[in-house]
């Protein structure tokens, strides 16, 4: 009986330890969440505005074009800038503002030059339309002249 008994006790402690990845890695973060917030770390990279000033050094803004937010992203990133993206849903075409934090100043300026260098490359870059390069192509064979194709039938005997 005894040994029955120890041997249910081994047996349900075995199941009860047992952790699967997914429990274990949900623990980590939410581990983590909690030692950020005891510490009050601040948030890099992307945040909501509310984070961004919440860090108390002051934001400036800037407007960003709608159709390079990514390019935008990815300069911000590499710079380590903290930015906060707020659309301005007003207008026809959305407009993009983001804020920096203020203290940030020699990176934003960094990270403005390399994004309006980019944004003068791609606009110098910019190729002509697949449609309008066929309408030309039509307007071209239609100019040449056509050639004429001869029927005639030999007799051969």
């Amino acid at each position: 009986m005894n040994d029955e008994v120890s041997e249910k006790s081994v047996h349900l402690a075995f199941r009860v330890g047992r952790v699967s990845a997914v429990t274990l890695w949900r623990g980590l973060k939410s581990f983590l969440r909690h030692r950020r917030e005891k510490r009050m770390l601040p948030k890099e990279g992307k945040q909501t505005v509310k984070q961004l000033i919440k860090q108390g050094q002051g934001a400036s803004s800037m407007e960003v074009g709608g159709e390079s937010m990514r390019t935008f992203k990815k300069i911000a990133n590499k710079y380590g800038v903290d930015y906060a993206i707020v659309k301005d849903k007003t207008a026809d075409p959305p407009k993009y503002t983001c804020f920096f934090k203020a203290k940030d100043i020699d990176a934003i300026t960094a990270v403005v030059k390399e994004y309006s260098a980019k944004m003068v490359k791609r606009e110098k870059k910019e190729k002509p339309r697949i449609l309008e390069q066929l309408r030309k192509i039509k307007e071209k064979i239609a100019m040449q002249p056509r050639r004429v194709k001869e029927k005639y039938k030999e007799n051969v005997r």
